[in-house]
Protein backbone atom coordinates (compact mmCIF):
# COMPACT_ATOMS: atom_id res chain seq x y z
CA UNK A 1 0.00 0.00 0.00
CA UNK A 2 1.32 3.44 -0.94
CA UNK A 3 2.20 5.63 2.00
CA UNK A 4 1.36 8.83 0.10
CA UNK A 5 -1.58 9.42 -2.22
CA UNK A 6 -1.66 12.64 -4.27
CA UNK A 7 -5.14 13.74 -5.36
CA UNK A 8 -5.69 16.33 -8.07
CA UNK A 9 -9.23 17.45 -8.98
CA UNK A 10 -9.24 18.55 -12.62
CA UNK A 11 -11.81 19.98 -14.99
CA UNK A 12 -10.45 20.70 -18.47
CA UNK A 13 -6.89 21.04 -17.15
CA UNK A 14 -5.13 18.96 -19.83
CA UNK A 15 -2.78 21.82 -20.74
CA UNK A 16 -1.59 22.20 -17.15
CA UNK A 17 -1.42 18.46 -16.46
CA UNK A 18 0.94 17.84 -19.39
CA UNK A 19 3.64 19.75 -17.52
CA UNK A 20 2.51 19.07 -13.94
CA UNK A 21 2.26 15.26 -13.93
CA UNK A 22 5.87 14.54 -15.02
CA UNK A 23 7.15 17.03 -12.41
CA UNK A 24 4.93 15.44 -9.78
CA UNK A 25 6.15 11.94 -10.62
CA UNK A 26 9.75 13.11 -10.43
CA UNK A 27 9.24 14.89 -7.11
CA UNK A 28 7.36 11.98 -5.45
CA UNK A 29 8.37 8.82 -7.37
CA UNK A 30 6.86 6.40 -4.84
CA UNK A 31 3.52 8.14 -4.44
CA UNK A 32 0.13 7.09 -5.72
CA UNK A 33 -1.17 9.85 -8.03
CA UNK A 34 -4.90 10.13 -8.70
CA UNK A 35 -6.39 12.70 -11.07
CA UNK A 36 -10.14 13.05 -10.60
CA UNK A 37 -11.57 14.19 -13.93
CA UNK A 38 -14.64 16.26 -13.08
CA UNK A 39 -16.53 15.88 -16.35
CA UNK A 40 -13.78 17.31 -18.57
CA UNK A 41 -14.38 17.75 -22.29
CA UNK A 42 -10.70 18.11 -23.23
CA UNK A 43 -7.83 15.58 -23.28
CA UNK A 44 -7.51 15.24 -19.50
CA UNK A 45 -7.88 11.44 -19.50
CA UNK A 46 -5.55 10.98 -22.45
CA UNK A 47 -2.96 13.19 -20.76
CA UNK A 48 -3.15 11.06 -17.61
CA UNK A 49 -2.84 7.85 -19.60
CA UNK A 50 0.23 9.18 -21.40
CA UNK A 51 1.83 10.03 -18.05
CA UNK A 52 0.92 6.64 -16.54
CA UNK A 53 -1.27 8.26 -13.91
CA UNK A 54 -4.57 6.89 -12.60
CA UNK A 55 -7.57 8.93 -13.75
CA UNK A 56 -11.06 8.70 -12.25
CA UNK A 57 -13.58 10.21 -14.65
CA UNK A 58 -17.06 11.51 -13.90
CA UNK A 59 -19.69 11.50 -16.67
CA UNK A 60 -20.57 15.11 -15.81
CA UNK A 61 -19.23 17.86 -13.57
CA UNK A 62 -20.10 17.30 -9.90
CA UNK A 63 -17.89 20.01 -8.40
CA UNK A 64 -14.41 20.43 -6.96
CA UNK A 65 -15.42 19.12 -3.53
CA UNK A 66 -17.07 16.07 -5.06
CA UNK A 67 -13.82 15.30 -6.89
CA UNK A 68 -11.88 15.61 -3.63
CA UNK A 69 -14.23 13.19 -1.89
CA UNK A 70 -14.06 10.68 -4.70
CA UNK A 71 -10.27 10.82 -4.74
CA UNK A 72 -10.03 10.47 -0.95
CA UNK A 73 -12.21 7.36 -1.04
CA UNK A 74 -10.15 5.76 -3.81
CA UNK A 75 -6.74 6.58 -2.32
CA UNK A 76 -4.79 3.79 -0.64
CA UNK A 77 -2.14 5.91 1.07
CA UNK A 78 -1.93 6.68 4.76
CA UNK A 79 -1.28 10.33 3.94
CA UNK A 80 -3.33 12.32 1.44
CA UNK A 81 -1.87 15.21 -0.55
CA UNK A 82 -4.35 17.56 -2.22
CA UNK A 83 -3.25 19.85 -5.06
CA UNK A 84 -5.00 21.89 -7.72
CA UNK A 85 -4.69 20.51 -11.22
CA UNK A 86 -4.18 23.93 -12.81
CA UNK A 87 -0.43 24.18 -12.28
CA UNK A 88 -0.48 26.73 -9.45
CA UNK A 89 1.16 24.44 -6.89
CA UNK A 90 4.79 23.39 -7.03
CA UNK A 91 5.36 19.62 -6.53
CA UNK A 92 8.68 20.45 -4.84
CA UNK A 93 6.72 21.97 -1.92
CA UNK A 94 5.15 18.62 -1.04
CA UNK A 95 8.30 17.50 0.80
CA UNK A 96 8.16 20.55 3.10
CA UNK A 97 4.48 19.98 3.91
CA UNK A 98 5.15 16.31 4.66
CA UNK A 99 8.06 17.25 6.92
CA UNK A 100 5.75 19.49 8.97
CA UNK A 101 3.18 16.70 9.16
CA UNK A 102 5.83 14.41 10.65
CA UNK A 103 6.22 16.88 13.52
CA UNK A 104 2.96 15.57 14.97
CA UNK A 105 0.28 17.48 13.04
CA UNK A 106 -2.81 15.95 11.47
CA UNK A 107 -3.01 18.40 8.57
CA UNK A 108 -0.58 20.89 7.03
CA UNK A 109 -1.84 23.61 4.70
CA UNK A 110 0.21 25.44 2.10
CA UNK A 111 -0.25 29.12 3.01
CA UNK A 112 -0.07 31.59 0.12
CA UNK A 113 1.35 35.08 0.50
CA UNK A 114 -0.33 38.22 -0.89
CA UNK A 115 1.52 38.01 -4.22
CA UNK A 116 0.13 34.50 -4.73
CA UNK A 117 -3.52 35.58 -4.43
CA UNK A 118 -5.65 35.48 -7.59
CA UNK A 119 -6.36 39.20 -7.75
CA UNK A 120 -6.95 41.94 -5.19
CA UNK A 121 -10.60 40.96 -4.62
CA UNK A 122 -9.72 37.36 -3.79
CA UNK A 123 -6.84 38.53 -1.62
CA UNK A 124 -9.07 40.83 0.43
CA UNK A 125 -11.76 38.13 0.77
CA UNK A 126 -9.21 35.54 1.93
CA UNK A 127 -7.78 38.02 4.44
CA UNK A 128 -11.26 38.48 5.93
CA UNK A 129 -11.81 34.71 6.06
CA UNK A 130 -8.48 34.13 7.77
CA UNK A 131 -9.17 36.84 10.36
CA UNK A 132 -12.66 35.52 11.14
CA UNK A 133 -11.51 31.90 11.36
CA UNK A 134 -8.66 32.94 13.68
CA UNK A 135 -11.13 34.73 15.96
CA UNK A 136 -13.51 31.77 15.97
CA UNK A 137 -10.89 29.10 16.69
CA UNK A 138 -8.46 31.07 18.81
CA UNK A 139 -5.68 29.77 16.55
CA UNK A 140 -3.68 31.53 13.85
CA UNK A 141 -5.26 30.68 10.48
CA UNK A 142 -2.81 31.69 7.75
CA UNK A 143 -4.77 30.49 4.70
CA UNK A 144 -8.27 29.11 5.16
CA UNK A 145 -9.07 28.50 1.48
CA UNK A 146 -5.83 27.00 0.16
CA UNK A 147 -6.38 23.84 -1.87
CA UNK A 148 -2.79 22.67 -1.35
CA UNK A 149 -2.68 20.56 1.83
CA UNK A 150 -1.59 17.24 3.26
CA UNK A 151 -3.56 15.28 5.85
CA UNK A 152 -3.62 11.94 7.56
CA UNK A 153 -6.11 9.83 5.61
CA UNK A 154 -7.86 8.42 8.68
CA UNK A 155 -8.51 11.92 10.03
CA UNK A 156 -9.61 13.44 6.73
CA UNK A 157 -12.08 10.68 5.92
CA UNK A 158 -13.92 11.34 9.20
CA UNK A 159 -15.29 14.52 7.63
CA UNK A 160 -16.09 13.41 4.08
CA UNK A 161 -19.82 13.58 4.84
CA UNK A 162 -19.42 17.25 5.82
CA UNK A 163 -17.57 18.37 2.70
CA UNK A 164 -19.64 20.25 0.10
CA UNK A 165 -19.50 19.30 -3.56
CA UNK A 166 -18.46 22.84 -4.52
CA UNK A 167 -15.32 24.88 -3.98
CA UNK A 168 -15.44 25.42 -0.21
CA UNK A 169 -14.03 22.04 0.85
CA UNK A 170 -10.80 23.67 2.19
CA UNK A 171 -12.82 25.88 4.56
CA UNK A 172 -14.96 23.00 5.76
CA UNK A 173 -12.08 20.59 6.31
CA UNK A 174 -9.97 23.17 8.15
CA UNK A 175 -12.76 24.16 10.54
CA UNK A 176 -13.67 20.49 11.06
CA UNK A 177 -10.09 19.67 12.08
CA UNK A 178 -10.02 22.59 14.52
CA UNK A 179 -13.43 21.62 15.93
CA UNK A 180 -12.20 18.08 16.56
CA UNK A 181 -8.94 19.27 18.19
CA UNK A 182 -6.74 17.84 15.44
CA UNK A 183 -3.43 19.63 14.95
CA UNK A 184 -3.27 21.99 11.94
CA UNK A 185 -0.09 23.73 10.76
CA UNK A 186 0.69 26.16 7.95
CA UNK A 187 3.70 26.11 5.66
CA UNK A 188 4.44 29.16 3.45
CA UNK A 189 4.26 28.51 -0.30
CA UNK A 190 4.33 30.47 -3.53
CA UNK A 191 1.44 29.84 -5.92
CA UNK A 192 2.08 30.38 -9.62
CA UNK A 193 -0.42 31.83 -12.08
CA UNK A 194 -2.84 29.16 -13.17
CA UNK A 195 -2.67 27.62 -16.63
CA UNK A 196 -5.81 28.27 -18.66
CA UNK A 197 -9.07 29.97 -17.68
CA UNK A 198 -10.31 30.04 -14.09
CA UNK A 199 -13.60 28.30 -13.26
CA UNK A 200 -14.44 31.03 -10.71
CA UNK A 201 -17.50 33.14 -11.64
CA UNK A 202 -17.32 36.57 -9.94
CA UNK A 203 -21.05 37.16 -9.30
CA UNK A 204 -22.07 33.61 -8.41
CA UNK A 205 -18.95 32.94 -6.39
CA UNK A 206 -19.17 36.34 -4.71
CA UNK A 207 -22.40 35.15 -3.09
CA UNK A 208 -20.75 31.81 -2.32
CA UNK A 209 -17.83 33.48 -0.58
CA UNK A 210 -20.25 35.56 1.50
CA UNK A 211 -21.97 32.38 2.64
CA UNK A 212 -18.58 30.98 3.65
CA UNK A 213 -18.41 33.72 6.29
CA UNK A 214 -21.48 32.25 7.98
CA UNK A 215 -20.30 28.70 7.35
CA UNK A 216 -17.05 29.38 9.21
CA UNK A 217 -19.01 30.29 12.33
CA UNK A 218 -21.60 27.53 12.14
CA UNK A 219 -18.97 24.85 11.48
CA UNK A 220 -16.96 25.71 14.54
CA UNK A 221 -19.23 27.21 17.21
CA UNK A 222 -22.70 28.46 16.26
CA UNK A 223 -23.18 30.27 19.57
CA UNK A 224 -20.32 32.59 18.68
CA UNK A 225 -22.47 33.78 15.79
CA UNK A 226 -25.94 33.61 17.33
CA UNK A 227 -25.14 35.02 20.78
CA UNK A 228 -23.91 38.43 19.51
CA UNK A 229 -26.96 38.63 17.25
CA UNK A 230 -29.19 37.80 20.22
CA UNK A 231 -27.46 40.42 22.37
CA UNK A 232 -27.93 43.00 19.62
CA UNK A 233 -31.69 42.36 19.46
CA UNK A 234 -31.89 42.57 23.25
CA UNK A 235 -30.05 45.90 23.39
CA UNK A 236 -32.15 47.34 20.56
CA UNK A 237 -35.27 46.31 22.47
CA UNK A 238 -33.97 48.04 25.62
CA UNK A 239 -33.03 51.18 23.68
CA UNK A 240 -36.43 51.32 22.02
CA UNK A 241 -38.16 50.80 25.39
CA UNK A 242 -36.16 53.63 26.98
CA UNK A 243 -37.11 55.95 24.11
CA UNK A 244 -40.82 55.12 24.16
CA UNK A 245 -40.98 55.20 27.98
CA UNK A 246 -39.61 58.72 28.18
CA UNK A 247 -41.61 59.98 25.19
CA UNK A 248 -44.89 58.09 25.62
CA UNK A 249 -44.65 56.46 29.04
CA UNK A 250 -45.37 52.97 27.74
CA UNK A 251 -43.92 49.72 26.42
CA UNK A 252 -44.44 49.27 22.68
CA UNK A 253 -44.86 46.14 20.60
CA UNK A 254 -41.55 46.93 18.87
CA UNK A 255 -39.55 46.42 22.08
CA UNK A 256 -41.41 43.22 22.92
CA UNK A 257 -40.79 41.93 19.39
CA UNK A 258 -37.05 42.57 19.60
CA UNK A 259 -36.80 40.93 23.01
CA UNK A 260 -38.66 37.91 21.65
CA UNK A 261 -36.28 37.80 18.69
CA UNK A 262 -33.35 37.87 21.11
CA UNK A 263 -34.66 34.83 22.95
CA UNK A 264 -35.45 32.94 19.73
CA UNK A 265 -32.05 33.64 18.15
CA UNK A 266 -30.27 32.56 21.35
CA UNK A 267 -32.25 29.31 21.51
CA UNK A 268 -31.50 28.60 17.85
CA UNK A 269 -27.81 29.06 18.60
CA UNK A 270 -28.05 26.79 21.61
CA UNK A 271 -29.72 24.02 19.62
CA UNK A 272 -27.24 24.50 16.75
CA UNK A 273 -24.38 24.13 19.22
CA UNK A 274 -25.73 20.76 20.32
CA UNK A 275 -26.22 19.62 16.73
CA UNK A 276 -22.66 20.67 15.90
CA UNK A 277 -21.32 18.64 18.82
CA UNK A 278 -23.17 15.56 17.54
CA UNK A 279 -21.97 16.19 13.98
CA UNK A 280 -18.32 15.91 14.99
CA UNK A 281 -18.84 12.87 17.15
CA UNK A 282 -17.07 9.75 15.76
CA UNK A 283 -19.47 7.39 14.02
CA UNK A 284 -18.69 4.46 16.28
CA UNK A 285 -19.13 6.67 19.35
CA UNK A 286 -15.48 6.34 20.43
CA UNK A 287 -12.71 8.90 20.29
CA UNK A 288 -10.16 8.28 17.61
CA UNK A 289 -6.61 7.42 18.77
Amino acid sequence: MSRISIILPAKNEAAALKDLLPRLTAAQPGAEIIVVDDGSTDDTRATCDAAGVQCLSSPYSMGNGAAIKRGARAATGEILVFMDGDGQHDPADIARLLARLDQGFDMVVGARDWESQAGVGRGVANTVYNWLASKMTGQKVADLTSGFRVARASRFREFLHLLPNGFSYPTTSTMAFFRSAYGVAYEPIKAAERVGKSHIKPVKDGVRFLLIIFKIATLYSPLKLFFPASALFFMLGCANYARTFFLEGRLTNGSALMWSAAVIVFLIGLVSEQITALTYRPVDGREQP
